[in-house]
């Protein structure tokens, strides 16, 4: 059975899914359109584990149920491990599930995600410059920035998840 046929089967078992507030992408698809080639030029070169990882963790910190069921399902799809997208947050407890490289990227997007100190650590910064060259490092802060303006257009609009499939965006 799948998700969606216990859904179906137990319509009591769950809560009722609210309608989205607004379908942005269908008032202003000229941005939607500049968002999906802004994603494709950020994200260009970086490795697709790593890039579904970040956009993840992001959407975890931003509370992003439609990015979360996109990038997880994509994440899968690109042959990420479940036991690691769980431990995504609770990374800090759970680092032995990740590389160093990983791991710096995941730091820089929390940092760049949250800014609640106005500003990226130099030190969270230095880190990831370990592990990327600058034009990796340029494409990973662009993801990390494109992730978070797609988690603002989703809370904000209340995107509901369940609906994606792998191959639906861009």
């Amino acid at each position: 059975m799948t998700t969606n046929e216990s859904i179906t089967a137990t319509p009591d078992a769950f809560a009722s899914e609210e309608a989205p507030r607004l379908e942005w992408a269908k008032h202003a698809p000229e941005v939607w359109k500049a968002m999906l080639g802004l994603e494709k030029a950020a994200s260009r070169g970086l490795d697709p584990k790593l890039k579904e990882l970040v956009k993840i963790r992001a959407s975890q910190l931003n509370h992003c149920a439609f990015c979360l069921d996109m990038h997880t399902k994509d994440a899968l799809a690109a042959g990420e491990g479940v036991e690691r997208i769980v431990q995504l947050s609770a990374w800090e407890e759970s680092r032995h599930f990740y590389t160093e490289k990983e791991l710096a990227a995941i730091e820089l997007t929390e940092a760049v995600t949250v800014l609640t100190d106005g500003f990226v650590p130099d030190d969270v910064y230095g880190r990831a410059a370990e592990f990327f060259d600058e034009t990796e490092l340029a494409h990973l802060i662009a993801t990390i920035t494109v992730i978070n303006a797609w988690n603002r257009f989703g809370v904000t609009c209340r995107l509901a998840p369940g609906h994606y499939a792998p191959g639906q965006h861009g």
